[in-house]
């Protein structure tokens, strides 16, 4: 039964210290949020730490399913701009690892969901650019925020989120030019995009600048993992 079902690839942070019990090591490491959304949708989850890009088909080549995980602000280098004094520190290993899983998730037609840092990349991976800065989409430092999300008539989103949601949010970059065909399916109030899809894709492509991992709403995983089912 359990072989069954699908297998869901989560990418994830990679520190150079992590405290757990009596250690202090390097380690990859996500929050229990994603796994859990996964485990709930039905999904088996794998996590996919930083490693060799070259290495990203014969990954993907494995999963049912993927999802690029939340995290660090995209290198600017990565779409040709300079880096805003409010960027984050570049994650360069893990930029070059999530880019390749998602060129060769395109290519081989995987169920894809993006969340937050996995929206903005996949308009970078797809030659869009990034606004560096924008206020009122997170809460205190840590702390998620909440603010209404519209979804677009006519879109994928709209299919699965027929109406507005106030959902969990954390981020403080937007998709700016939008990377080949790839289109808006949702908004906040001041118009910064929220969510993104390829609708000429044959296959579930979506990605949400919130993070519903850190809701209750599992609807947009479910449909992940009924694409990756086969349904």
């Amino acid at each position: 039964m359990a072989q069954s079902l699908p297998l869901i690839g989560v990418t994830t942070y990679l520190t150079d210290e992590a405290r757990w019990g009596i250690w202090s090591l390097p380690a990859a490491v996500l929050p229990a949020g994603y796994h859990r959304l996964v485990q709930r949708s039905g999904g088996l989850a794998v996590l996919l730490p930083p490693g060799d890009p070259g290495t990203a088909a014969a990954v993907v080549a494995r999963l049912d399913g993927l999802v690029i995980a939340g995290g660090p602000d995209v290198e600017p280098a990565r779409y040709g701009a300079e880096a805003d004094p409010r960027t984050d520190p570049p994650a360069r290993e893990r930029d070059a690892w999530e880019l390749a899983l998602i060129d060769a998730a395109l290519r081989a037609r995987l169920p894809l969901l993006g969340v937050c840092r996995g929206l903005q990349l996949l308009n970078v991976a797809l030659g869009g650019t990034l606004v560096q800065h924008v206020d009122g989409h997170r809460g205190p430092v840590g702390v998620f925020g909440h603010h209404e999300v519209k979804p677009e008539p006519g879109t994928l989103l709209a299919e699965l989120l027929p109406e507005a949601v106030s959902a969990p949010t954390y981020h403080h970059q937007a998709a700016d030019r939008l990377g080949r065909g790839l289109r808006p399916s949702a908004y906040a109030a001041d118009g910064t995009i929220e969510a993104l899809e390829l609708p000429e894709a044959d296959h579930f492509v979506l990605s949400v600048q919130w993070h519903p991992e850190a809701g209750d709403d599992t609807r947009l995983m479910d449909a992940l993992v009924r694409a990756a089912s086969g349904f």
